[in-house]
């Protein structure tokens, strides 16, 4: 009868989910998604990093959904379990079974829950993984009726589970700050606020302060937990002074909630906890992978941190450590990446300086991006540009850390003068002439006056100045090289030096001597064949020779260049030399084929993301459309172009043979439309995004968007949506949109609630502030 009794409050009671004494932010995505998968599957894990809300995300899943179920919803937490054998008598205690039974305590959790139909939240089960592993396996298989939503940082291993990875929560990108009235669209920042006014019931936004609320959230990794931790701060300190002082992360968000458990009273503690729970490979693997700046692909981290581990060994620590939410993965393409994040890599460093490795496993982490860069060097004249463009854009970080591990020492210097010169290609497309020229000049400082590799350097250093309009520098850093190249013998930098000298002549409109160098230097490439070279001076010839009249005599040298490298699969030239055909077809009168040639290499450039090449692409196709009395599209093509070259710090200024036709092209297509005319349409296509522009340009269907196709699909925004969105953002109520739209209200409100639902936001004001964001 006692029995009876006890078992029957499962059935009975509401459950025990404990009440929530602070708001829930955010998480639309992961509910819904959680929601779904228990429809689906009997056993649902959330996993991820320590801090990151997977108990409260599985207690509010849990919260909305016990209504569904009979016996509604129960928690069982296995926090403060340090014994895995104890799981099912802590289950009997928490669930309030008793009484008596016989068998094993698993046995009688089953024995009280196979005619039960309720969800079960099994909470924390990272630490005693093995046993919550078999237990849950257990009620699932003689409980039909419950369903289990577990929380661990690495997935249980039963049969049947789905798991659901919680991310960090929603963070601005700080490399394109969104303006910083736009703050509250971010769900961190909506906690950090949440939890200061908690802290500081009169704290107050002021105008200025949304950036830093930005920059705050962002660099706490949007970890709910550090979150809290650091707005409890706001108690003694300002938010700009919370943000100086978050390079003293474990000594600042130390004060944690009475009454959270021990490993979360502190942001070092929580990491402890965790790095305890790792195995001794795991520990070492996560110290040595800290070096890495950014995400990292496997071949790396095998290369970096197998130094006394086997690729074997690395390889199951990255896996390991991904199961423990210590790494995050990412998917790019095909390949699998990770990251850690901000404060675990803090931690990861500490971890090698106290083993004294971080100098030996910072050489490993150089010598490998300076193999990448060697490797880049060697393949990149061929089909694999694209992918090579992606990955070092990817690895950009990496390639930075490691050029500042080498260029400030005399030892290193060199290989840090080789790696950035190596790379010229990939810093050009990207636009990041500045960075390059820091890299080569901090590089050139610390290495040897008669360093082998110093000539190339220079070259290399010259080359980017001229790009920059900097001619003042690239003349003795041409001088110096040439006569380093002389004393070393090395025709091949006596032959990248003329041809650099050419292209200076160039730009200052010397066409007589531009043609004489560039020819000379074309000869020698030849003479050693070197492609690169080669079709360097074949566009470079070509356009001189096309500028000063010698029409067919350009277009033959550039079709050389583009049969050569379409043959090799290779886009870089193949789209510089078309636009520089296009240049000379517009001189000559063809518009067609100078469209058609200019089209051609911004798809090409655009598949490379070739910046500075479409910024003069984007120009002459401008010059194409005033010459077809397309004025109003030639103003539009003219600010497009504006913003690119403002991108890449670089202006038609610089090239002065280009920029007299750019001159004279936009000096016409403003007469024609007069002053407010033309600076209307100038703005216009000057604000509108890459993607867009280059959609444009090209006069692709879908050119009338403002929002780029990656921007889109993270917020998956169908057309009606988007629609609804504005009319939400002008203050529309859904009755009013209903009108307009002349469909039924609850139509509109279902639509606002997508909205809501995929933009990860709570109420209307939030939709104006992301699409102000958007258009800026």
């Amino acid at each position: 009868m006692v029995s009876s009794a006890r078992s029957a409050r499962v059935r009975e009671s509401a459950g025990n989910l404990p009440v929530d004494v602070t708001s829930f932010v955010g998480r639309r995505h992961e509910i819904t998604r959680t929601k779904r998968l228990l429809a689906e599957s009997r056993l649902v894990t959330l996993t991820g990093h320590g801090g990151v809300g997977k108990t409260r995300l599985a207690l509010r899943v849990a919260s909305g959904m016990r209504r569904i179920f009979r016996d509604k919803a129960w928690c069982v937490s296995l926090e403060e379990l340090r014994d895995g054998t104890l799981i099912a008598e802590a289950a009997i205690e928490q669930l309030s079974l008793g009484g008596p039974s016989s068998g094993t305590d698993v046995d009688a959790v089953v024995e009280h829950l196979k005619h039960r139909e309720m969800l079960l939240v099994v909470d924390n089960c990272e630490h005693v993984i093995e046993d919550a592993a078999l237990f849950v396996d257990s009620v699932l298989r003689w409980c039909p009726g419950v369903r289990v939503l577990a929380t661990s940082r690495q997935s249980l291993g039963v049969a049947g589970e789905a798991t659901v990875v919680v991310p960090p929560l929603q963070v601005p990108d700080l490399d394109d700050p969104p303006p910083p009235e736009s703050y509250e669209q971010f769900s961190s920042v909506r906690l950090f606020l949440d939890r200061a006014r908690a802290t500081v019931p009169d704290f107050e936004v002021t105008e200025e302060d949304g950036a830093v609320l930005m920059r705050l959230c962002a660099r706490l990794d949007g970890n709910p937990l550090a979150i809290e931790l650091a707005a409890v701060r706001l108690r003694s300190l300002s938010l700009h002074q919370l943000e100086e002082r978050l390079v003293e992360r474990y000594h600042l968000l130390s004060e944690g909630r009475r009454g959270a458990p021990t490993r979360q009273q502190s942001l070092r503690a929580l990491i402890d906890w965790s790095y305890e729970l790792c195995s001794e490979q795991d520990r070492v693997a996560w110290a040595r992978v800290s070096v890495f700046a950014g995400s990292f692909g496997l071949a790396a981290a095998e290369h970096v941190a197998s130094d006394g581990l086997s690729r074997v060994d690395v390889l199951g620590a990255m896996h390991s450590l991904v199961d423990q939410s210590v790494l995050v993965r990412e998917q790019e393409g095909d390949e699998v990446r990770f990251r850690l994040l901000h404060a675990l890599r803090d931690y990861g460093q500490e971890r090698l300086d106290a083993a004294g490795e971080r100098q030996r496993v910072l050489g490993r982490h150089r010598d490998w991006y300076a193999e990448v860069a060697e490797r880049f060097a060697a393949e990149w004249l061929g089909p694999d540009q694209v992918s090579w463009v992606r990955e070092l854009r990817l690895d950009l970080d990496n390639v930075r850390l490691a050029l500042d591990t080498a260029a400030h020492r005399e030892e290193t210097a060199p290989q840090a003068l080789r790696l950035a010169a190596r790379l010229t290609p990939f810093w050009g497309i990207r636009g990041l002439n500045g960075e390059a020229r820091h890299w080569l000049e901090t590089a050139l400082a610390h290495v040897p006056a008669d360093s082998p590799e110093r000539s190339e350097g220079l070259r290399a250093n010259a080359w980017f100045a001229l790009v920059q309009g900097d001619a003042a520098t690239a003349e003795p850093l041409l001088a110096e090289a040439a006569d380093l190249a002389a004393e070393h013998d090395d025709e091949f930098e006596v032959a990248y030096v003329t041809q650099i000298r050419g292209m200076a002549a160039f730009f200052h409109n010397d066409l007589g001597e531009a043609e004489r160098l560039l020819t000379d230097a074309l000869a020698r490439f030849q003479d050693l064949a070197a492609p690169h070279g080669e079709w360097f001076g074949s566009f470079a010839l070509g356009l001189v020779k096309g500028v000063r009249g010698d029409h067919d005599g350009g277009i033959a040298l550039l079709r050389e260049c583009i049969e050569a490298t379409t043959g090799r699969g290779e886009l870089f030239w193949r789209s510089t030399a078309l636009w520089a055909s296009a240049h000379i077809e517009i001189l000559r009168g063809a518009s067609a084929r100078a469209e058609t040639a200019a089209k051609e290499a911004l798809r090409l450039q655009r598949r490379l993301g070739n910046r500075l090449s479409s910024a003069f692409t984007m120009d002459i196709l401008a010059w194409i459309a005033h010459g077809l009395g397309r004025d109003e599209r030639a103003a539009r093509l003219f600010g497009a172009a504006s913003a690119v070259w403002d991108a890449v710090r670089a202006a038609p200024e610089f090239y002065a043979s280009f920029r007299n036709a750019h001159d004279e092209h936009e000096r016409g297509t403003r007469q024609a439309l007069g002053d407010r005319a033309f600076r209307e349409a100038y703005d216009r296509g000057y604000q509108m995004s890459p993607e867009a522009a280059v959609d444009y340009a090209l006069e692709l269907k879908r050119a009338t968007r403002s929002v780029a196709p990656d921007e889109l699909s993270a917020t998956t925004l169908t057309k009606r949506e988007r629609e609804i969105a504005e009319l939400v953002a002008q203050g529309r109520t859904n009755k009013e949109i209903a009108e307009s739209l002349v469909i039924a209200q609850r139509t509109v409100e279902g639509h606002v609630q997508h909205i809501l639902t995929k933009l990860d936001f709570s109420s209307r004001a939030q939709i104006a502030g992301w699409l102000a964001g958007r258009r800026a």
